[in-house]
């Protein structure tokens, strides 16, 4: 059975992710905004990942990386 709720989320992998979300949640802003043209799918899809992306690695939780069976957390807990 798949522990969905054991960190699995560290390393580079967290680092990675904690650098890129804000970036991409801020590249969504100003898309939204108009400051960026991606239009709106672009804006969107920079919100969504940058968001998904920020709190997998700040709660250090990712369902998809359970579901792989990928875990780049060198402490279980």
């Amino acid at each position: 059975m798949v522990k969905l709720m054991q960190k699995n989320v560290g390393g580079m992998d967290r680092k990675a992710r904690l650098v890129v979300g804000p970036i991409l949640l801020l590249v969504g802003l100003a898309a939204v905004v108009g400051a960026i043209p991606l239009g709106t799918v672009g804006a969107i899809a920079a919100l969504v990942v940058g968001a998904i992306l920020a709190v997998t690695g700040a709660v250090q939780r990712c369902p998809l990386n359970a579901l792989l069976g990928v875990d780049t957390c060198p402490i279980d807990g």
